[in-house]
């Protein structure tokens, strides 16, 4: 299993630098880290007495991340969580904050374990994810990474400005569901005609 540093490192590589899209909900981010974030943790990094855009593009590499490790890896609890969920938790924790929880809640409800979506992990959630991890201890995170790739797609099923995140501009897989994949066992990748039928419907 990887160190969390090195998930951290392979996040920071995912996200890449410095966007401020306004079809973002996030706003300005640099490394995956947020201005909402920022802001909530008082980064004013260039002394002026607020968090902005431009404190976003100062944030470095090794703070963003030690805000990952700190803030969406131990903050959280995904470090109690069975091993195989490190990485594609905390993945998500960075790219979707508490819903990287609630889709793991959901997950454990569907595997018939009574349990609250909170978003939150106590220790219902880590006994349930224990116990799942008994169950299907090869299967655990395919399943999530499959339950964390529906999720997307219904996001843009919802949102139209969020379509470009899962769907290319030629119609491939967008860098929601191919990111969703990396966590997934290649037998249960999407073909591009499973894709190409999960959104047709959309404009």
């Amino acid at each position: 299993m990887r160190s969390v540093t090195e998930i951290a490192d392979a996040i920071l590589e995912r996200e890449g630098g410095y966007v401020n899209d306004p079809d973002d909900p996030g706003g300005a981010i640099n490394f995956g880290v947020t201005i909402h974030t920022m802001r909530r943790l008082g980064l004013d990094l260039d002394g002026d007495g607020d968090v902005d855009s431009q404190d976003v593009r100062r944030l470095t590499k090794a703070q963003a991340r030690d805000i990952f490790i700190r803030h969406y890896f131990h903050d959280p609890g995904i470090s109690g969580l069975p091993a195989a969920l490190h990485a594609t938790v905390f993945d998500m924790q960075v790219n979707a904050g508490a819903n990287a929880i609630k889709i793991l809640q959901r997950l454990l409800q569907k595997l018939g374990i009574k349990l609250t979506v909170d978003g939150k992990i106590g220790s219902k959630t880590l006994a349930a994810a224990s116990r799942a991890a008994e169950m299907a201890p090869d299967h655990l995170a395919d399943a999530y990474g499959i339950e964390r790739r529906n999720y997307y797609y219904a996001l843009a099923d919802r949102r139209t400005a969020s379509r470009k995140y899962a769907r290319r501009r030629d119609g491939g897989k967008g860098g929601w569901i191919r990111r969703a994949e990396e966590f997934i066992s290649p037998r249960y990748h999407l073909t591009d005609a499973e894709h190409a039928a999960r959104i047709r419907g959309w404009q």
